[in-house]
């Protein structure tokens, strides 16, 4: 295939074919996400305790937003970037495949593993680590590392909910004005008639 002179994009710029685009979040949104950085770092080093061969962790929204990083000698922006690429591959790969949600990713390489973990529904958690790491060890804490941090997140990210107080204060007079407003049950009335009618026959009678 011969270059085109007017195509002066570089490969790696392009956009993937047939890849669909991530939502563009507000920057409200934004700051929302990015105030869950600390209880993310402090995830991050308790799993750094946990797997010692761990060499970097990374959160990230399914956008490519950084949410939090600890990755020495890897750059957090190129690497959320291609999270987010290699995610939405992977989403169409088990949407075409009909396996469902997407869950996990691993890349090996011959100097270690790339893992990628759904983290919640709007982030992904993805963890470098050595060639000679317990890959079932990997698995088993980078799931539950993932499980908090998307709760994390989800719970920054969802819109802050409006207090009833009015409308509970407003129920209980309208309740009260409904009961005064009802008119008198006819069953008394019917009966004082006939009552009074069967007075007035006794009456009669005698």
């Amino acid at each position: 295939m011969r270059w085109r002179p007017f195509d002066r994009k570089p490969f790696e710029d392009r956009e993937p074919v047939g890849v669909p685009r991530p939502p563009q979040r507000s920057r409200a949104e934004r700051r929302n996400l990015m105030a869950a950085e600390a209880p993310i770092l402090d995830e991050f080093r308790r799993l750094r305790a946990r797997v010692p061969q761990l060499t970097g962790a990374l959160a990230a929204g399914v956008d490519g937003l950084v949410l939090a990083h600890d990755t020495p000698g890897v750059e957090p922006d190129g690497l959320a970037a291609l999270t987010a690429a290699a995610l939405g591959v992977a989403q169409r790969m088990t949407d075409a495949t009909g396996r469902g949600d997407f869950r996990e990713l691993l890349v090996r390489g011959a100097d270690g593993y790339v893992a990628t973990y759904a983290a919640g529904d709007t982030a992904v958690l993805t963890l470098l680590a050595k060639d000679g790491v317990n890959v079932g060890r990997l698995h088993l804490e980078g799931r539950r590392a993932g499980a908090r941090i998307g709760e994390l997140v989800d719970a920054e990210a969802a819109p802050p909910r409006r207090s009833p107080v009015k409308s509970s204060a407003k129920e209980p007079k309208e309740s009260s004005q409904s009961k005064e407003t009802k008119p008198m049950p006819t069953r008394t009335r019917n009966a004082r008639t006939t009552r009074t009618t069967a007075n007035a026959r006794t009456t009669t009678d005698s």
